[in-house]
Parts: C-alpha cells; structure tokens; sequence
C-alpha cells in the first residue's frame, strides 16, 4: 500500500488452522499485493507456523494460550508500535473472503469512522450459522442497540477493521475472552463510530469450529457480564464529569 493511503496491516489470528492458513495467505496476496500480513499465532500444535512462515509471513507467537483477545492485543500492540494506520483482521479459518478486505480499507479512509465490520447480515443471513448463534446475535443486537445509539447487524463478526485512534485504545487494553461485542461498547465509551459493510461469507476451509452448543450459552453469559460491566464504567465516567 502507498504511504499516501496509510500503511496497512493484515492481522490473522489463527490456533490450529494448518488446513487453511495457507490458502488465507495465498488469497489475501491475490487481492491485495504485497501487503504486510502477521500471523499471530495462539500456540498452535499443529504445523500452523511452520506453514505461515514457509509462505514468507511473520509469525507473533503466544507465550501461552491466551485465548482468541489476548491474541488480538497482542497483535494490535505490535501493529500500533510498528506504525501501521490501519488494522484487518482476518481469521485464520477461511471464512471471510479476502476479496472484501478493500470495502472495509475504503470505509475507514474515507468515512471517519474508526472500525469497520464485515457484516454476514446486511444481505440476507449466511447459511453457516447454526441455531443457538442465531439465537445469541438477536440477543446482542437488541441489548447493543440503546447502548451504541445504533442498530449493528453483525456484532459477533471476526472480519473487522480499525484506524489508528482504535488500535491506540486496542493496544492498551482489548476483551480477553470473545471481545468482538465488548469492543464495541469499549468504543462507544471512547465516542468512536463504527460502520458496517457486506461482506462474503464461506464454510471452513478446514477443521472445526471450537465453540460447541455449550460454549455458545456460555459466550452468551459471558458477554452479557462482560457489556454490564463495560456500562457501569461509561457511567461512572459520565458522572464524574
């Protein structure tokens, strides 16, 4: 990417995805050039970075499993010391098409908004997503709607995109576990924008997905607690001042 357009980073978070980072690399070449990309790497014990690093990607290894947020903070942290102006995160698995990657490039330039979301919902609702998700993403989008102070289609994506000013935030602080809904109110406590913007959405390349019927009740705990708390600080802070 051109100085004059930001310098662009491609963050892929990946644990156990042999099966598929190298497509992801491959295809994000294909769209984008040669854009830098950086594997951050969940302690994988499969071949994940050994493959990564055959197709010439740098490699963030975690010290430990620290879980899909400490993943990401650890990439945003690098990316905000190395100076980069823009942030794509693309997940390891395949899911996400790179070929949209553009659309979000071009929102966050041109729009002034500080995150952009590849959203599976703006054009009709994707095939892959089972029952219960469906179930826990209603949820979300009513309890974030009077929080945001807008309706958000797809606020469990993993196909985002964000400027400098939420990299600056994201790298001193991000939500450890789940963390894309409670990014979104960490935003808003920050008076950030965000916007969404359609994008493809594809089965796995390879592997399976780690949050079972199970955890997707847990998540759904999980997060609610995780947005109470993010409120209860917004408001605390409001009073103060």
């Amino acid at each position: 990417m051109t100085a004059a357009a930001g310098r662009v980073l491609i963050l892929i978070p990946a644990y156990n995805e042999e099966g598929a980072i190298a497509s992801v690399i491959s295809e994000v070449r294909q769209v984008l050039g040669a854009v830098d990309m950086i594997v951050a790497d969940d302690c994988s014990t499969d071949a994940t970075v050994s493959i990564a690093q055959s197709q010439g990607v740098r490699v963030l290894s975690m010290p430990h499993h620290l879980g899909l947020g400490g993943c990401m903070q650890a990439g945003y942290r690098l990316a905000f010391e190395l100076g980069y102006d823009f942030v794509v995160r693309l997940d390891g698995d395949g899911q996400m098409d790179p070929r949209d990657v553009p659309k979000l490039l071009e929102t966050l330039r041109t729009d002034g908004c500080q995150m952009v979301i590849g959203s599976r919902y703006l054009e009709g609702s994707p095939p892959y997503t089972s029952f219960s998700r469906s179930v826990g993403i209603g949820m979300f989008r009513m309890l974030l709607r009077p929080i945001l102070g807008k309706p958000v289609r797809d606020p469990t994506s993993g196909f985002v995109g964000v400027n400098r000013e939420a990299l600056q935030v994201f790298s001193r602080s991000f939500p450890l576990e789940y963390p894309e809904i409670e990014a979104l109110v960490v935003l808003r406590r920050r008076a950030f924008r965000f916007q969404e913007v359609p994008c493809r959405v594809r089965p796995r390349m390879a592997g399976t997905s780690t949050i079972t019927p199970a955890k997707s009740f847990y998540y759904i705990v999980h997060v609610l607690l995780g947005v109470l708390v993010n409120i209860l600080r917004f408001e605390r802070h409001r009073w103060r001042l």
